[in-house]
């Protein structure tokens, strides 16, 4: 493998657009938890731990939302805009579909979350907060990410996230300084990122040159139903990711969940590499697979080494600097919680190997076997957690979401084998320089 990697022309990677794509990916995503850790130490102390605690919980209930309102046009979208790059037409006419389609999605969600609030009166604790929070079901609606991720021009929006949040960051200083003042702060969240998603949407019509339409609704709900077994892959995908926390407060203390919490919120992050890396070659994947299939797999297998090799170095770099991790965030020597850690710091490699699967499916559109694949990864996640929570507690969680890892690889690898052998014995034979197709 290292002889395969070492043969790679490195000089030429940074003007390689995947490559592009993962850095300013990589950038948005860093953003995201830098502001977060720099805004979390601030709110704290101007709106309390309680209040802090109920805004982080309305949070919880807008990302959850969000997949409805994304409803897998971040699978679907870059691809579509990859292959009509150069046909303003078509992306005009696709652009003003997706927008109206995720538009009417976060109207969907805000009318639930009314529906919750004022007529079944749930969320009772921080219903204020959460209607507030509302704004932010239409800042994802408007996020051009998907857009520009197809276009494979990644630097403006990577631009426009961190001033955004930066906006945001400066809303908390400026405004929040009571606890009665907590409704305000998903409010302010979604208001920086929907007047700077504004921004967006204008230079996409005057500098792209890409038009607006009329929305037709006959296309936005054949657009939406479309992307309906997209929308449920992307939910069982999220249970099956964060889940976990769930079902081992039904089997373990406070402290135990305390202790696998930040373990596991660490692996979210470190997980984000292959989303990432999944991300970042997709448009160019796309094009790829409709205008050169040797060029398609011998990209794909390029991909695959680099990520099993990023996967392997972060995974093992995290195994063996557990405690040091741990000791930064927690300010203190957590052993359980270092633990837990060194077990689910093989989750990102083990995520890498099925990087290529999700890739395939994706580039040739197989929504269907996208979904099946999502809903037994679910499945099992859900009966092997707890399985194994019931009987060994937190490792016994750690061990089911590993193993999670590994059963996905398989079931995906199997999919694509049953149902489009050319595709597998391809990749094989650009991974491993012989076709064994019968």
């Amino acid at each position: 493998m290292l002889e395969k990697i070492s043969s790679f022309p490195f000089s030429h990677l940074i003007r390689n657009k995947s490559i592009q794509n993962f850095i300013f990916l990589v950038i948005i995503q860093a953003s995201n938890i830098l502001i977060s850790l720099i805004s979390m130490p601030l709110l704290i102390q101007s709106i309390g731990v309680d209040q802090f605690g109920l805004v982080n919980l309305a949070l919880s209930v807008i990302i959850l939302l969000n997949i409805l309102v994304g409803f897998g046009y971040n699978l679907s979208g870059p691809r579509e805009v990859a292959i009509q790059q150069g046909n303003k037409e078509q992306l005009s006419h696709l652009f003003s579909n997706i927008i109206s389609s995720k538009i009417l999605m976060a109207a969907c969600a805000s009318l639930l979350i009314l529906i919750g609030v004022f007529v079944l009166d749930l969320f009772k604790e921080y219903q204020t907060i959460l209607v507030f929070s509302c704004l932010l079901l239409f800042s994802e609606a408007t996020l051009p990410l998907w857009f520009f991720q197809g276009m494979e021009k990644m630097k403006l929006i990577s631009i426009a996230n961190v001033f955004s949040k930066l906006l945001f960051l400066m809303g908390i200083v400026l405004f929040i300084h009571q606890p009665e003042q907590a409704k305000w702060v998903n409010f302010l969240l979604g208001g920086s990122g929907f007047a700077i998603n504004s921004l967006l949407l204008l230079y996409v019509h005057y500098e792209m040159e890409i038009r607006f339409y009329k929305p037709r609704f006959v296309q936005v709900f054949k657009s939406l139903k479309e992307n309906t077994l997209l929308f449920l892959s992307n939910l069982a995908s999220h249970i099956s990711i964060n889940g976990g926390l769930i079902v081992l407060s039904f089997f373990s203390a406070a402290a135990t969940l305390g202790m696998f919490s930040l373990a596991e919120r660490i692996t979210m992050v470190l997980r984000m590499l292959p989303a990432l890396i999944i991300q970042a070659i997709y448009p160019n994947a796309s094009k790829l697979y409709q205008d050169n299939l040797p060029r398609f797999f011998n990209f794909l297998k390029k991909t695959y080494l680099i990520a099993l090799l990023l996967g392997a170095g972060l995974s093992v770099f995290t195994f063996f600097t557990a405690g040091f991790i741990v000791e930064i965030l927690a300010k203190e020597r957590l052993e359980e919680a270092i633990l837990f850690l060194q077990i689910l710091a093989f989750v990102p490699f083990l995520a890498c190997l099925n990087i290529i699967n999700v890739t395939m499916l994706l580039v040739t559109d197989q929504k269907d076997q996208l979904f099946k694949a999502s809903w037994q990864m679910c499945i099992y996640m859900l009966i092997a957690s707890v399985a194994l929570t019931s009987q060994f507690g937190g490792i016994g969680l750690c061990i089911a979401l590993l193993s999670t890892e590994v059963v996905i690889f398989l079931i995906c690898t199997i999919l694509i084998y049953k149902k489009n052998k050319d595709l597998y014995y391809g990749f094989q034979k650009a991974l491993f320089g012989s076709s064994h197709h019968p």
